[in-house]
């Protein structure tokens, strides 16, 4: 029984790994205009335990990259949230290069992307306009992410082994976004 049980949760995983190598954007760029609103971004339904981190300033130099290009790809508040909440668990919003043999396969940058999944090459998934803006463009082919809990709408993006880890940042993405969409 032991065996079947480890057979069949390494099969789930490799099949989110299998996901994972086709799922990427090839193209992320877009033209439309920035979005621009004034009030703060409600959280409809928190998931699960929050996590927090306090920020050093490489940290929230990144979170407010990820806003412009949020704003940049004409995009409401609630994308940069789910944005950030990814980036958030993916990399605690550090722009990772490559790490060696603690490196998860060939994934870099805020949000863990892969070259060899289509995300871009390494220099421009390690750009953090870039990389948002990769992120972005999947989560707009993904029907009625505006209103699914965020760590839906991340995780049909990312196809993560950890489906539900991105829950855990929503209240502190929302705060952030909350605290830099206007400035």
């Amino acid at each position: 029984m032991n065996t079947i049980l480890r057979k069949s949760i390494l099969g789930i995983a490799g099949l989110a790994f299998t996901g994972g190598v086709f799922a990427g954007p090839v193209a992320a760029h877009t033209d439309t205009p920035a979005h621009a609103a004034a009030k703060p971004v409600a959280v409809a339904s928190v998931q699960g335990e929050q996590s927090r981190i306090t920020l050093n300033d490489e940290q929230t130099a990144n979170a407010k990259a990820i806003i412009a290009a949020t704003k940049k790809a004409g995009l409401p508040e609630r994308a940069a949230v789910v944005s950030i909440a990814t980036a958030l668990q993916e990399s605690k919003l550090e722009n990772l290069g490559h790490l060696g043999d603690k490196n998860d396969h060939d994934s870099l940058g805020l949000f863990q992307q892969r070259p060899s999944s289509g995300w871009g090459t390494p220099e421009q998934i390690t750009d953090p306009e870039y990389s948002t803006l990769a992120f972005l463009k999947g989560l707009k082919q993904v029907d009625g992410w505006e209103k699914m809990p965020l760590t839906d709408a991340a995780q049909t993006v990312q196809v993560s082994a950890y489906p539900d880890a991105y829950a855990q940042w929503e209240k502190q993405a929302t705060d952030i976004v909350n605290q830099h969409w206007t400035k």
